[in-house]
């Protein structure tokens, strides 16, 4: 799989028009706890639906001169002069403030005056339209704009030449700017349509790549985009080339109704199981998908937003303390014991699988990461009222879930396991009831660094239940972004084959989930994450998907299959090794010399590393050589296929060219954390010193020490590395001696033998040459 980071639309990449206030490129925010979603209802017309639960809620319909929400390939230009622009729309609306009214539908307007001075301009859109309240023609000329509430009087004058962005403000009926709880939820809704925007600066490039598809497939969460229009996310999904199955996560804090309570809001059922705005939304993103061809896999977890959660839903501790993640604010997970919290969520399922089944779309569903959590300290969330009384005496105090546990502790998690085993199988049994003929399909997604914790080695009991075990899901799901972030890839070979052995699904109805990347400034950390799809792929699972689209398009990361993945093929297998004894043996650098006319020069090193180059002709001394390379060469294909040779003169640790001893070469430094060191051997010493990556050691050569001290507590992973069975100390060197092979193929597709010329001793030419290591 090739790959990149575009930071930003070039000169060259495909570019198309649309008009300025598109309904496709809008979006709506606000504040907790009210809900609201926009939809791009037709080709000139967007629909806002909104829910508000206290007087002062807000909701903002946005259009920004910059996008800041599309991926760099697809985004529209940033224009901040909305000068010459008229905009005409058709606004309808109910349960919200009419156009008329105080407080009515206000467009704000941030940017800077002609001088350059920052400022906001607030323009009442009655002021501008024909009709009623609730259904007028507003026509807004930015040339001649203005804001203040009454005009002339109070008329404010807009500059029009520098705004960042602008927005439409939506209360509910009761708003008049105090605070307080409402009675009851109030919805509302807003629409634009006939929207019409003329003039010289109406029209915006935009990006318009369409990215060949790919195997990749692509996650989404709708906590992350909510604000965006179904259409926007649909688009940027098939431009970028994924196809198939999307996996989307309905989130954990914007699908619920609510109810007060106490000066909070908290999940209810009242009127229906989601929320209005998310059920809009949602409809509407199914029908997209059916239409592009996507199938979604719904992703439903135990997760909640934790301001929202009923307090006896919880999972606690021993001291009673809740759940909570570590995002801010926090959420909570559920406890599988509570009949309350399982119902709940079990309603919550079947109201997205009918959102699919009614779209007509096939319907897959996954249970998301159930688990029981674990707070700091080593604390397990086992202890609520609902499991103490499910669990009876199997449920005892268990001080630290870290290192080993007795026999009383290892019941109870095997019994809070089971529990588990039977929540995700009432999940899923609702889903596959509510979709009826229209099932496809059960996944189960499991996060290995929590539920493999090597510090908890008895949690795999609670958190990776035998009730799991194949047949139970369809397609197990498996995601490790903590570890392919943190260097710790490696690991992941190893956890796939215990849950293999555990669970009894083959690899080859895995799914396997790489990334993400949290932060911007981490973006380099794609490459990692590229590599781990990668190895996933090459390990046999049935899909690979990247998490998640929000940071895709942040990054500007694109993906694609091509020739550079079979220019890699590799075949682990040896050169024979009597033949390469002999061989010529040539190193190259690549170097660009630019020489003065008055002799001096400046070079330019162009490679970080040396090239091997090797002849194995000399070693051909018989026919029967002759016959085991040909046979050799047509198994590769030619230069077609990568494989294994042994340097006859540099093939070892040891710098004297000696057995390897385990503390030949340094590693690193152990963090406590860090499991991970790739093998390196250097040359030279000082500032001269050249760092060569070793990918392919020896089977059994590798020895490794840990402060000088030999250890055998290690594994190989398939890339070649270190990986130890426990964290090696913070400050402990960490050295390894080995024998490598170096990855080669033939330099040409043609190999020539004769038996006159080899019988006169005339040698045969075999040329090889190194490549870089193709993984």
């Amino acid at each position: 799989m090739g790959w990149a980071l575009v930071a930003a639309a070039e000169p060259h990449h495909s570019k198309g028009w649309i008009k300025r206030f598109d309904p496709r490129f809008w979006t709506i925010d606000f504040a907790r706890p009210m809900m609201a979603s926009i939809d791009a209802s037709g080709p000139q017309a967007l629909r806002v639906d909104a829910v508000f639960y206290n007087r002062d809620d807000l909701a903002g319909l946005i259009w920004e001169a910059e996008d800041r929400w599309d991926h760099p390939l697809l985004a529209y230009e940033s224009s901040r002069d909305f000068r010459h622009v008229q905009w005409r729309f058709r606004w309808r609306s109910g349960g919200v403030k009419p156009l008329d009214a105080l407080h009515g539908p206000t467009l704000t307007i941030e940017g800077r005056d002609a001088a350059g001075h920052p400022r906001a301009w607030y323009v009442r859109l009655w002021n501008y339209a024909a009709g009623s309240g609730e259904d007028a023609v507003v026509t807004l000329d930015f040339d001649n704009l203005a804001g203040g509430f009454l005009h002339p009087g109070e008329a404010d004058p807009l500059w029009a030449g520098d705004i960042d962005r602008m927005f439409i403000s939506l209360v509910p009926p009761s708003y008049d700017g105090a605070a307080g709880v409402l009675a009851a939820a109030a919805e509302g809704w807003a629409e634009m349509s006939d929207i019409a925007c003329t003039g010289s600066g109406s029209v915006l490039a935009i990006g318009d790549a369409v990215l060949p598809e790919q195997a990749l497939g692509l996650t989404n969460g709708y906590d992350d985009c909510y604000h965006m229009t179904p259409a926007r996310v649909v688009r940027q999904i098939v431009q970028l080339g994924y196809r198939g199955d999307v996996v989307h996560y309905v989130g954990m804090s914007h699908y619920m109704r609510l109810e007060p309570l106490g000066g909070g809001h908290y999940a209810s059922l009242a009127g229906g199981t989601l929320a209005t705005p998310c059920r809009a939304w949602h409809a509407a993103f199914a029908a997209r998908c059916r239409d592009a061809g996507l199938v979604i896999i719904w992703s439903l977890s135990y997760e909640l937003f934790d301001a929202y959660c009923w307090n006896d839903w919880k999972q606690r501790d021993a001291g009673g303390a809740p759940a909570l993640t570590g995002w801010s604010p926090p959420s909570t997970l559920l406890s599988p014991a509570h009949a309350g919290a399982m119902g709940y969520l079990q309603l919550v399922a079947r109201a997205f699988v009918a959102i699919a089944r009614d779209a007509g779309l096939a319907v897959k569903f996954q249970a998301g990461e159930p688990w029981w959590w674990t707070n700091a300290g080593g604390q397990l969330c086992a202890y609520d009222a609902a499991t103490r009384a499910a669990l009876g005496g199997a449920s005892i105090a268990i001080a630290d879930i870290r290192g080993p546990q007795d026999a009383e502790a290892r019941a109870m998690l095997d019994a809070l396991g089971a529990l588990l085993a039977v929540s995700t199988a009432a999940l899923v049994a609702a889903a596959r009831h509510e979709a009826g003929g229209a099932w496809a399909g059960s996944h189960l997604l499991v996060f290995l660094p929590t539920v493999l914790d090597a510090a908890a080695p008895e949690l795999r009991r609670a958190n990776v239940p035998a009730g799991w075990a194949a047949p139970a899901f369809d397609v197990l799901q498996l995601e490790d972004y903590d570890w392919v972030t943190a260097g710790r890839g490696g690991e992941t070979a190893g956890a796939r084959a215990l849950m293999v052995a555990r669970l009894g699904y083959p690899v080859a109805e895995q799914h396997y989930f790489a990334g993400f990347v949290l932060n911007a400034a981490d973006r380099a950390q794609w490459a990692a994450i590229a590599d781990a799809a990668d190895a996933a792929r090459g390990a046999g699972v049935a899909r690979a998907f990247v998490w998640a689209l929000p940071q895709v398009a942040r990054d500007g990361f694109v993906a694609f299959d091509g020739e550079e993945d079979a220019m890699q093929a590799f075949d682990a297998v040896d050169f024979p090794l009597a033949i390469g004894r002999e061989a010529l043996v040539v190193t190259e650098f690549s170097t660009q010399i630019i020489a003065a006319p008055s002799g001096h020069e400046q070079r330019a090193s162009e490679w970080a590393e040396a090239r091997m180059r090797y002849d194995a002709g000399p070693g051909i001394r018989s026919e029967q050589d002759v016959r085991c390379l040909a046979d050799f060469f047509r198994a590769r294909r030619g230069a077609a296929r990568a494989f294994r040779f042994r340097d006859p003169f540099d093939h070892g640790s040891a710098a004297d060219g000696g057995p390897p001893g385990a503390t030949d070469q340094w590693l690193g430094i152990g963090d406590g954390v860090r499991r991970q060191f790739a093998l390196v051997k250097r040359y030279g010493s000082g500032d001269a010193v050249q760092q060569r990556a070793i990918r392919l050691p020896v089977a059994g050569s590798v020895r490794v020490s840990v402060d000088g001290i030999e250890t055998a507590a290690f594994s190989m992973t398939a890339a070649g590395e270190v990986l130890f069975d426990a964290a090696p100390a913070p400050g402990a060197a960490v050295r390894a001696g080995f024998l490598f092979d170096v990855p080669v193929r033939f330099a040409e597709d043609r190999l020539e033998a004769g038996r006159a010329t080899f019988l006169a001793g005339e040698l045969a030419s075999v040329p090889l040459i190194e490549v870089r290591a193709p993984w």
